[in-house]
């Protein structure tokens, strides 16, 4: 019988309930796949090559932008993903773009991460210490939301060029990378990175902020330095 992850209990649509399981019960082999959880928004999985179920894995959750899909969200680290002997996580969007963003509230988009999460819980080795939540634009935006108000789930959140922050509320001290482009015209740098900041300080978090010479994008060096930054091991 597979034991299931000791998650939290609450009706809080914000929050995520699924927690790393001690002993997962399945078994993952190396590539990429689909979540099956949807026929048609659904997400990937990235299992990198080298994972063992006897040596728990890093894993970062990551969040496309609006009009994109799991496909962009993975984009943003599956190159480095072998060499760090990371797990990637790519959930759709259930619409265009975020709950939080397209309605205003938490909700689908929340119990559909959920599930994803408890559904690689119960089949990976995941590391508790080493759970981060990131993306690009929305997704970064999405992120920094969710990660702040599961900051219990979270160690990490990475930013790339996020627009806002929402935060039901704040749990826990998830430590925060943002990186925002100087030439941005999508969302641009000052109204966005260069507000939310000085906010994110304020409040205690302990912030990896990171500005570049360039566009609505996510440089290849710059995704380099946030899993640097996540997992300084990692080299």
């Amino acid at each position: 019988m597979q034991a299931r992850s000791a998650g939290v209990t609450t009706n809080d649509p914000s929050r995520l309930r699924a927690r790393p399981n001690a002993k997962p019960g399945g078994e993952l082999s190396a590539g990429l796949r689909p979540l099956g959880r949807s026929p048609r928004r659904d997400g990937l999985l990235y299992v990198p090559a080298g994972y063992r179920p006897d040596r728990p894995a890093p894993l970062v959750v990551l969040l496309h932008g609006a009009g994109g899909s799991a496909h962009h969200g993975i984009a943003l680290l599956r190159e480095l993903a072998d060499a760090a002997g990371l797990l990637l996580l790519a959930p759709d969007s259930r619409h265009s773009s975020w709950d939080i963003i397209s309605d205003d509230a938490y909700g689908p988009d929340v119990a559909f991460l959920d599930g994803a999460l408890e559904q690689l819980f119960g089949s990976a080795a995941v590391d508790p210490a080493r759970i981060a939540i990131g993306g690009f634009s929305d997704g970064a935006s999405y992120a920094l939301s969710l990660g702040l108000t599961n900051g219990d789930l979270f160690t990490h959140v990475i930013a790339f060029s996020p627009g806002f922050m929402a935060p039901a509320e704040q749990r826990g001290r998830p430590r925060i990378f943002i990186s925002h482009g100087a030439q941005d015209q999508v969302l641009r740098i000052d109204p966005c990175s260069r507000r939310l900041a000085p906010l994110i300080r304020v409040a205690g978090y302990d912030l990896r902020y990171q500005e570049f010479e360039g566009p609505h994008a996510v440089p290849p060096e710059i995704a380099r330095d946030a899993l640097r930054w996540f997992l300084p091991e990692a080299g």
